[in-house]
């Protein structure tokens, strides 16, 4: 009898028994780049001990992840036989979901590897397994990434701070200055009932002006839990962004239950992520209180507060403490996430009761909270 597979082609074939290894073999032999992905993948996701069961991948090593291959071997044909996409995701599968630590400790591992986000996190996480060697090789991989991350952030922050939206057209067309109103108004003409659209041939942009504005100070609070390496990640790129602003002065802070001013190291992030800590307790409170007692002129000062928002300390200090500053006049922002993907994991009690009290809460990535600092600090 003839597989459901007998209609797909070869390439779509081979995907499929690379998905569901050896259980398919009955699906063909798998040529050679195709065997080595096959091993390529193995070495890595026959760790699961719980493929047997499942029957996903081949019967035979998983759970042991026995094999001839060197983790450089590895890294070596991984990067000779996928794209890169897939790539970075093997990667970050080694380093964060099995805790493959010898991709970021081992000297000759980090000679040859490819720099990206995933193995910056990894670096940042065992940096203090490293001996001075491979602590100097790891630093490629940190200036690397975040000279990559500098070029984006610094684009979307300067653009953030060009002038606020004035009411008058602009003959500069740019995407964040769309007048959507003006637009469909001058453009009714178009419309199409039998397709229910609006045709556009003439698009409205707002004009941006420049204010005179006056000196804000942004303390940003970043919790160096282990969990919230993402955040000090691009808490540290923001920052090193909004340093030397017109009308910005910066301050820096990173806490667990210790707080660590980090404020001279602002224009140097690479220097500063490889000063960082990650791990510990967490005392939110005495961080706030710390950046409560940096604040000098309370309706010019933004605190961010950056933190999965789990209290080791007193959360009732901490919830005083943010209402004094909100009734000082001191805008206070509580982000749960601040990532490219700002997805939130943090405790909602104590979040809620730090809304309650006049804090705005929720998620930013960067680029948004760059927005949001231009316009206080453009009024």
């Amino acid at each position: 009898m003839r597989g459901w597979w007998a209609g797909v082609t070869d390439p779509e074939l081979e995907r499929w028994r690379l998905v569901l290894g050896e259980p398919a073999s009955a699906m063909g032999a798998l040529g050679a780049d195709g065997a080595a992905r096959d091993a390529a993948l193995e070495w890595l996701y026959g760790r699961d001990g719980d493929h047997e069961q499942r029957d996903v991948r081949r019967g035979s090593g998983g759970g042991d992840g026995a094999s001839t291959l060197t983790t450089v071997d590895w890294l070596n044909d991984i990067n000779r036989l996928f794209p890169q996409e897939t790539i970075e995701r093997l990667q970050r599968d080694a380093v964060e979901r099995y805790e493959i630590n010898d991709i970021v400790t081992d000297a000759a591992v980090l000679e040859t590897i490819e720099p990206n986000p995933a193995l910056l996190r990894a670096v940042l996480q065992t940096k203090h397994l490293m001996n001075p060697e491979v602590l100097r090789l790891a630093r490629r991989i940190v200036e690397a990434v975040v000279r990559d991350l500098m070029a984006k952030m610094a684009t979307e922050v300067r653009a953030a701070f060009t002038g606020t939206r004035a009411r008058r057209p602009s003959r500069w067309k740019q995407a964040r200055d769309f007048d959507m109103r003006r637009t469909l108004r001058a453009n009714l003409g178009h419309y199409r009932p039998e397709e229910r659209r609006v045709f556009i041939e003439t698009p409205h942009f707002f004009s941006r002006t420049r204010k005179h504005v006056e000196q804000w100070q942004v303390i940003l609070l970043v919790d160096q839990s282990g969990s919230m390496v993402e955040s000090v990640i691009h808490s540290a790129v923001t920052a090193a962004c909004l340093w030397g602003l017109p009308g910005v002065r910066t301050h820096l802070v990173a806490f667990d239950t210790d707080v660590v001013d980090l404020t001279s190291e602002v224009d140097d992030p690479v220097e500063l992520l490889m000063k960082v800590q990650l791990g510990g307790g967490t005392d939110i409170a005495r961080a706030v209180r710390y950046g409560a007692g940096l604040v000098e002129q309370p309706r010019r000062a933004i605190v961010v507060l950056i933190s999965d928002f789990y209290e080791g300390g007193s959360t009732s200090t901490l919830v005083r403490t943010v209402r004094e500053l909100v009734e000082q006049g001191t805008k206070v922002l509580g982000l749960a996430a601040l990532d490219e993907q700002a997805n939130p994991v943090y405790d909602r009690d104590t979040a809620q009761r730090l809304a309650d009290v006049g804090a705005s809460m929720g998620a930013m990535t960067p680029g948004q909270l760059a927005a949001f600092v231009a316009e206080q600090v453009a009024r």
